[in-house]
């Protein structure tokens, strides 16, 4: 067992908390629906970037590369200036939902390198201008350019050519769970020498201007033997010490916000939370060194870089006092972390390339680097606080309002830190299903968090995301509890029931709440709303339904049955290990079969949604008058249907005789009234297949997907048909409604322009695809083979494509022959150089035909899926 193995048995037995501090302070603050107290909701406009340097925060703070402790309340990060630039560097900078041509965006280059599941090595890099940052420009260009046009980035204004910019790494090492030993090195890219002011920030959250607090925490100046320091003395925290090298100054201010700046009111003293901006920028220090104490402390080093060299400032933030804090066994300590996280990597790697194991290790930091704290209250956020004004009354009955049982206070893994800092419950359970593979107990904790009364509601609705809790989200969470547990199993050869146990009596809920809140005619069709594909139909099916009536929606059909499906899975583990759930698996079983038969059955009385003569699942919109019309959109949402597949082992009917005897009743008395059976029994074996698509039909769809002029594309599958290159176009209530497919960028503003499920790959969907390809091959074997791709004349089994499929995913963040990488394809140039070409960007999805990244460039959280894939690749 390696040293971080070690840790993380010792964090998950409780013998030490390991993560106590880790990388938890957000990205973005600012612009957030909790910190948003306008009456109507403009969370955007309510608190600005140019706000934050000047507003203290309520709901959590923010930084540069930074850490903080499990609840917010100390944190630390960096910040600079290159003595250009119109404000000092402490936080992010990018244009909100209103500002960008396909929405909100960051507009900084950075990069997460290293993360173990303890923290114990991070490694962080910002690339910084060492020309004046084009803020202004950014916002100018993005506001000309249109839907049809791409996004502005900081790349394309050139601010990097002649490599005038700075690579800042902030490395983090724990000597000990509550000993951080910090580095900061700044690298001078360019050929000329180059000055930097950097500020290693240390601060303390904010409550006192909120809440009535008996001790306001306080960062006081020291001196010990020969060495400045500062003292940390918080009543939740404790005491702590963080030294750091000589510096040209020390500042201190309060976390507290500037009125006069803000709100044009007069402010009750000068130490505000901007007065490092100030100082800085304007080179007045007079304020900021006066104190010898505050809530915001920094160290100024005025830095003087040659060309091409670099400058290393060491800080360590500890519960210890020491004499020698940053003594010769500082590095030593450093060299041992990075060494014990190149031995854990090495040791869950494949017996792959190192380009594929560095791509794994890459996605794996990211995912890391994204565990946030994330706090949202919502009845004090209503209501407001003891010593802030009071809310406007519209914010009773506004976003939110009916949740007034959620209180949010945890470490979550986020899908993003800066364009989504706040958690979404699909995102996380994909999240989840890839931090398995590093810590399965933070994996399966944070799946739990969302079954907590104090997130589910009592109706058993889990939230879904900040901006509408009440929205609904995919039903995953079974599907990632069955994953979790079967790589934790796969790991470590014992799977936790205890897990599956608590995991199935709470989902238990949130199914009869899908079942009754989501069926308008108790059909087994569900309805649902957007179900996390936000456009990808004709119109937007999360506000209102052209006509009035209803949509029968093929995904929300499928989502249930796969639903079904799962907690069918875990029933039947739990069973085997504890025979009163045996019951529940009956249960789920002829729930299944019930929606399957209501998908596909076609009578009289009631019209399946399967269009017999294109072969496809097509949504039908009901009217009120009960006429229906078929949405003729050849997208994921109609191929969703084939994901709710289980193959059930011989075995499990062996050892459960009252299952057994149930699925045979339902084979004798239920099958031989239903057209398109679903219980299938192709082959040899004894095993029984269970699958929402009926075989014909299955095999119709496959080909489909395998389609290069439809589905297929040269990095994964497409959320849209290219067929649609030629628009699909519907009246409704002589209304025009269309659709076209898109492979990027999305020209309609529905969801706020900035996701698009008209074409690009979605890493989550192609994951559900080649799991399910997985398990038909798991009952059909080697005997169901397709032409990949379709008209190709090369049959494949199902194992053989599904390995395939991923190996095009894989290949988006791989350099192809000429050193480039998909994903990086509008900047191949700039990634061709030495100090980039090995780093990558994970973003939200990918253009449908090229891979290039599209949407958040950080949207670790689900692209994360990719460290799976590379998993469970075959080694050669």
């Amino acid at each position: 067992m390696g040293a971080e193995e070690k840790r993380i048995q010792e964090k998950d037995a409780h013998q030490k908390n390991w993560l106590h501090w880790g990388p938890y302070l957000s990205e973005r603050q600012w612009g957030t629906v909790r910190e948003d107290y306008s009456a109507q909701g403009n969370a955007w406009e309510y608190f600005p970037h140019d706000h934050a340097r000047s507003r203290s925060y309520r709901w959590g703070e923010d930084g540069l590369a930074g850490i903080c402790d499990q609840y917010c309340n100390i944190c630390f990060g960096v910040s600079f200036w290159n003595g250009k630039d119109l404000i000092l560097k402490e936080r992010l900078f990018g244009l909100t939902g209103n500002q960008g041509n396909h929405g909100e965006d960051v507009k900084e280059l950075y990069y997460y390198l290293e993360n173990t599941p303890t923290h114990s090595y991070m490694k962080h890099l910002y690339k910084y201008p060492q020309n004046e940052f084009p803020y202004g420009h950014l916002v100018e260009e993005n506001a000309r350019r249109n839907r049809n046009d791409l996004e502005y980035e900081l790349l394309d204004t050139g601010i990097f050519e002649n490599d005038e910019y700075f690579d800042i790494f902030t490395e983090y090492a724990k000597a000990d769970a509550e000993d951080i030993l910090i580095k900061i090195t700044v690298v001078n890219r360019s050929k000329d020498d180059a000055t930097l002011s950097l500020l290693p920030t240390l601060w303390i959250r904010n409550y006192w201007s909120f809440k009535e607090r008996p001790l306001k925490p306080i960062i006081k100046k020291q001196m010990g033997n020969e060495q400045t320091y500062v003292s940390i003395d918080h009543h939740h925290v404790g005491k702590y010490n963080l030294y750091f090298d000589q510096a040209s100054k020390l500042l201190f201010t309060e976390n507290e916000t500037n009125f006069e700046k803000v709100f044009g009111a007069q402010n009750d003293h000068p130490f505000k939370k901007d007065l490092f901006h100030n100082a800085v920028i304007n080179n007045k220090y007079a304020l900021a060194t006066q104190k010898q104490e505050g809530t915001k402390f920094a160290p100024l080093y005025n830095l003087n870089v040659k060309a091409g060299e670099s400058v290393t400032i060491k800080l360590r933030l500890t519960d210890k006092t020491l004499d020698d804090p940053l003594s010769s066994n500082f590095e030593t300590i450093f060299d041992q972390r990075v060494n014990e996280c190149n031995d854990f990597y090495k040791a869950m790697g494949k017996q792959v390339s190192d380009e594929i194991n560095g791509i794994q290790r890459q996605a794996l930091a990211s995912l890391l680097w994204s565990k946030q704290y994330y706090n949202y209250e919502v009845e004090p956020w209503l209501y407001g606080d003891p010593k802030q004004p009071t809310p406007p009354p519209e914010r009773l009955h506004g976003r939110n309002s009916n949740w007034k049982t959620l209180r949010n206070h945890d470490v979550m893994a986020m899908p993003d830190t800066w364009e989504y800092p706040w958690y979404a419950a699909w995102d996380s359970s994909f999240h989840c299903t890839s931090l398995a593979l590093v810590d399965p107990t933070f994996a399966k904790k944070q799946l739990l968090l969302f079954t907590k009364e104090w997130y589910m509601a009592p109706n058993g609705q889990i939230p879904a995301y900040e901006w509408n809790f009440s929205d609904v989200n995919p039903p995953v969470q079974a599907w990632a509890a069955i994953n979790i547990y079967q790589i934790e199993k796969s790991k470590t050869g014992k799977g936790d029931i205890d897990f599956l146990k608590q995991m199935f009596n709470k989902l238990a809920l949130n199914f009869t709440w899908w079942v009754n809140r989501l069926d308008n005619k108790d059909n087994n069709v569900f309805e649902g709303g957007f179900l996390g594909l936000d456009n990808i139909g004709v119109f937007d099916r999360s506000h209102g339904i052209p006509g009035g009536g209803h949509l029968e929606q093929v995904d929300g059909t499928s989502w249930m049955a796969l639903y079904c499906l799962n907690m069918l899975k875990i029933s039947l583990d739990l069973a085997l290990e504890d025979f009163t759930y045996e019951d529940m698996a009956i249960k789920y079983f002829g729930h299944f079969v019930f929606i399957a038969e209501a998908l596909n059955k076609r009578s009289e009385e009631f019209i399946g949604t399967w269009d017999e003569q294109e072969g496809f699942f097509y949504d039908k919109l009901v009217l009120p008058n009960g006429q229906y019309t078929p949405i003729k959109v050849r997208s994921i949402s109609g191929m969703l249907a084939m994901v709710a597949v289980f193959c059930i082992k011989k075995e499990v009917f062996e050892k459960l005789p009252q299952f057994a005897k149930s699925v045979d009743w339902f084979k004798k008395y239920r099958m031989n009234t239903l057209k398109y059976p679903v219980i299938q029994e192709i082959g040899e074996n004894d095993n029984l297949l269970l699958s929402l698509v009926p075989n014909e039909r299955m095999q119709i769809l496959i080909k489909t997907l395998l389609d290069e002029n439809e589905f297929l594309g040269p990095c994964g599958i497409r959320s849209l048909s290219k067929k649609h290159e030629n628009p699909y176009t519907i009246d409704i209530n002589n209304v025009q409604y269309s659709i076209d497919y898109e492979p990027a960028e999305s020209t309609t503003s529905l969801f706020g322009g900035n996701s698009n499920w008209r074409g690009p790959i979605w890493f989550p969907m192609n994951y559900l695809f080649i799991q399910a390809l997985r398990e038909y091959y798991s009952y059909c074997g080697g005997n169901l083979k397709f032409e990949y791709p379709t008209g190709n004349n090369n049959a494949m089994d199902l194992k053989e494509i599904s390995n395939a499929l991923s190996r095009r995913l894989i290949k988006i963040f791989e350099k192809d022959s000429n050193g480039n990488r998909p994903v990086h394809a509008l900047h191949q140039s700039q990634y061709a150089d030495e100090h980039f070409k090995d780093l990558i960007l994970f973003y939200e999805y990918f253009h449908g035909d090229t891979g290039r990244g599209v949407g958040a460039s950080h949207q670790t959280g689900w692209t994360a899926l990719v460290a799976n894939l590379i998993n469970e690749m075959e080694e050669k």
